[in-house]
Order: C-alpha cells, then sequence, then structure tokens
C-alpha cells in the first residue's frame, strides 16, 4: 500500500528523479533516491516542511541537481517505474531509511551536512539522516 499519494504521472515523475540522480549507482542506489525523496514528503520538518507530493517534493528549488540536465527529461522507463512504485510503497534500506540528504562529494563523506550526521555511504553517495531533536517525524513515518 502506498505511503505517499501517487498518481501515474508522479511515477513517471519520481522513475525519471530516480534514473537521472543515481543510474550509475544500480537497483540500490535509484531506491535510496527514493527513501530520501519520500522522506522529504513525509517527514514535515527541516528546508521540507509542507512537502506533500512528488511533484514539490522533485521541483523543489536547489533540491535535485539533476532536473536542470536534459537527461532527467526522458521518458520514465518501466524498469525505474516498478522502483519508483517500490518507494512510493514504503520500501526503504539502510542508509537511506531515515535519511533526508544524500549528494556524491569528490572524496571521503563529511562528518555533517546541513547540520545533520552522516549515516552511512552507498558507493559514491553520502547519506545524512536528522536526529530526532531536529526531525523527530522522519522516524514516525512508517
Amino acid at each position: 500500500m502506498a505511503v505517499v499519494k501517487a498518481t501515474e504521472s508522479d511515477i513517471s515523475l519520481l522513475a525519471r528523479l530516480l534514473r537521472a540522480e543515481a543510474e550509475g549507482e544500480g537497483t540500490k542506489g535509484m531506491l535510496l533516491v527514493g527513501n530520501v525523496g519520500i522522506n522529504r514528503i513525509r517527514a514535515n520538518c527541516s528546508d521540507f516542511k509542507g512537502i506533500r507530493t512528488i511533484p514539490q517534493m522533485v521541483f523543489q528549488p536547489h533540491a535535485f541537481e539533476a532536473i536542470t540536465k536534459g537527461y532527467f527529461y526522458q521518458r520514465a522507463r518501466n524498469s525505474e517505474k516498478r522502483l519508483a512504485r517500490r518507494s512510493i510503497n514504503g520500501e526503504r534500506h539502510w542508509p537511506g531509511k531515515f535519511s533526508l540528504w544524500y549528494f556524491r562529494p569528490p572524496g571521503d563523506c563529511p562528518p555533517t551536512w546541513y547540520n545533520q550526521p552522516h549515516v552511512g555511504r552507498y558507493k559514491l553517495h553520502c547519506f545524512y539522516e536528522p536526529t530526532p531533536e531536529t526531525c523527530e517525524n522522519v522516524y514516525n513515518t512508517f
């Protein structure tokens, strides 16, 4: 069962984001991007207050570099749509399980990002989850 509302258009949009942000990191990398996106919709804290839909999350200003690239605007493939549905249905994986941020640094992962602690790395991306003091709600979303 879906943990956020999603139309077919929303599923395609999320699928395009997964591919554009993490195709080079494989299925799990794309699912981790989905985890972060769904967490942003459900957490209602930090920079993500009021984000309630997939389009709001994807097009939030400065949220995802991939939306500035042409690759993002190509049609979603069925394989990525399946991954998007898995994310929408609440499938989560460490280190994206409670993360609200990730990025790809040129070297080692910094210990914090947006003042939140580093919780893990998957291939080239570092993941950061808020502390309960800064965003308790992210831990109560599932």
